[in-house]
């Protein structure tokens, strides 16, 4: 059985990109444009790993983390934290939020595969 990802993303050419290389891994997708509903989809999809943007409006990553981490339901699910931010200090509060792995933006395709199956054995 196909792992799942859940992806939130508000730029759509990165959720897009991001879709599409883990479909291209076999791995099912559900995209997530609008943070507010990321916890209440993560809820009804159940994934293996969540793809987190930091930077988003309305509700930043980071809030998700906690947010998540807080929920019983949630709190197992590993998260990687996708962003623009690149200080050293910017990815110790991002893994204090709750993430598990953080992978800086522009993307490097492989790492980013790299992360999630560190993340996500497949087996």
């Amino acid at each position: 059985m196909a792992k799942r990802v859940l992806v939130v993303e508000d730029n759509e050419l990165n959720l897009k990109l991001f879709c599409d290389l883990l479909r291209a891994h076999e791995f099912e997708v559900a995209p997530v444009k609008d943070g507010r509903e990321a916890v209440a989809r993560a809820r009804e999809f159940a994934p293996d790993l969540v793809v987190m943007d930091i930077q988003m409006p309305h509700v930043t990553g980071l809030e998700l983390i906690q947010q998540m981490k807080l929920d019983a339901d949630l709190r197992a699910i590993p998260i990687m934290a996708v962003t623009a931010y690149a200080g050293h200090e910017d990815e110790d509060r991002i893994r204090t939020a709750g993430a598990n792995a953080y992978v800086s933006k522009p993307i490097s395709l492989a790492r980013f595969m790299e992360e999630v199956r560190a993340l996500v054995p497949t087996g």
